[in-house]
């Protein structure tokens, strides 16, 4: 049938007049809307991709389903930054070309259509609702996603969008509230797609990222707290089971591979399964070198405990100088951005009033709550100074 039409907010060229404003001030514009990483890939990411760059994975087709080393990387990943072994909850992995597409083509890729509806947040990632859309399926936006009672009982429910750490709120699911979706998703025979794309960049802790003993496996069960950013695969939230539940999660953001296109959908053995089959027949392949430098993204802790240092700096300081600017700001349970209500009560006056200091937020409606603006700390040392600098004046 091929794609449905969609709608929506979501489109950047509409905040190009504020930029052009905010590159007419004095020391030019200090961008914060888009969160795109700025930060230096780590070097483990960069030889692996060289060293890739002439191997059998790279002169040949790659494999849809990734490297034997990259389904290693996967495990290892999960078992130890996320308490999950995934063959023992009868999960697997197929890498993806970035997250973006996953999210959007997921409703097609679980053949929903005319009828079907796909809960989500009402405050959310639009491309959440815009794959809905594409698949003809329809959408249900709640307030809470948790409140199970707000969507288990109205007809056609196939699917249930949870982004935990959320973007733009930074908010964050507990365990059981997480576990009480999955219980409710089955009962109703939905699937779960958990988004957990920001999964490493948690704020409640200084413990986000430390690893667990290679020499102790039995250790790994509890490598994170289910207190901090949960797995939807974690055994105690799917009750041992990842039949229903899909997970997505993206380098972009710990390893500031957003360019590289590295990302995942791991869970449901079936789901995945026949996902790696229609994904080889359309060319959905990252490429050979790619996946030796995801492969090496994935392991390399170290890289990722630095950066989340530098975000855990900048979201400080811009909660500083945004509640110096007036705004009731406040350091975010998760995700890398600052999200506040509208001075104004509408997100473009808000966007004007700042374009005049020379700062671009992002627009709350392109997320759902147009009284909002959302700050990213996705910009360098230099220009998060700068805005603060503006923002204190």
């Amino acid at each position: 049938m091929g794609f449905h039409a969609y709608s929506s907010p979501y489109d950047w060229s509409r905040i190009a007049g504020y930029k052009q404003t905010a590159k007419a001030v004095d020391g030019g514009m200090i961008d914060l809307s888009v969160g795109s990483p700025v930060d230096p890939v780590p070097a483990s990411v960069q030889a692996a991709l060289a060293a890739g760059a002439d191997a059998s994975n790279a002169h040949g087709y790659p494999v849809t389903a990734g490297t034997a080393d990259l389904k290693d990387a996967i495990d290892w990943w999960f078992r130890h930054m996320r308490g999950v072994d995934l063959k023992s909850v009868n999960a697997a992995a197929v890498p993806t070309v970035g997250s973006k597409e996953a999210v959007a083509l997921m409703a097609s890729l679980l053949h929903l259509g005319p009828g079907d509806v796909v809960v989500q947040p009402k405050v959310s990632y639009p491309t959440y609702e815009i794959g809905t859309q594409l698949a003809g399926a329809d959408v249900l936006k709640v307030d809470d996603v948790a409140d199970v009672d707000s969507w288990c009982d109205v007809p056609g429910v196939k699917a249930v969008w949870v982004n935990s750490p959320c973007n733009p709120t930074g908010d964050v699911l507990g365990a059981d509230w997480l576990a009480g979706i999955v219980a409710a998703a089955r009962r109703i025979g939905a699937v779960v797609l958990s988004d957990e794309c920001y999964a490493l960049m948690d704020w409640r802790s200084s413990k986000s990222v430390a690893p667990v003993s290679e020499t102790n496996e039995s250790e790994t069960a509890d490598a994170f707290s289910l207190s901090a950013t949960p797995c939807a695969l974690n055994p105690q939230v799917c009750e041992g089971s990842a039949d229903g539940v899909l997970v997505l999660y993206s380098l972009s953001k710990q390893s500031n591979m957003a360019g590289y296109r590295t990302a995942l959908i791991a869970g449901d053995y079936r789901l995945v399964t026949e996902m790696a089959e229609y994904r080889k027949q359309i060319g959905q392949i990252i490429p050979g070198p790619v996946q030796a430098a995801m492969a090496a993204g994935l392991r390399d802790v170290e890289s990722v405990r630095v950066q989340w240092g530098r975000y855990r700096a900048r979201l400080g300081r811009l909660v500083e100088a945004l509640r110096a600017y007036g705004y009731d700001a406040a350091m975010p349970s998760g995700a890398l951005y600052v999200w506040v209500r509208a001075k104004s009560g509408d997100c473009w006056a808000d966007m004007a009033e700042l374009a005049r200091i020379g700062v671009i937020p992002s627009p709350g409606e392109f997320y759902g709550a147009p009284a909002y603006l959302r700050f990213s700390a996705t910009a360098t040392d230099e220009a998060i100074e700068d805005a603060c600098a503006r923002l204190s004046a």
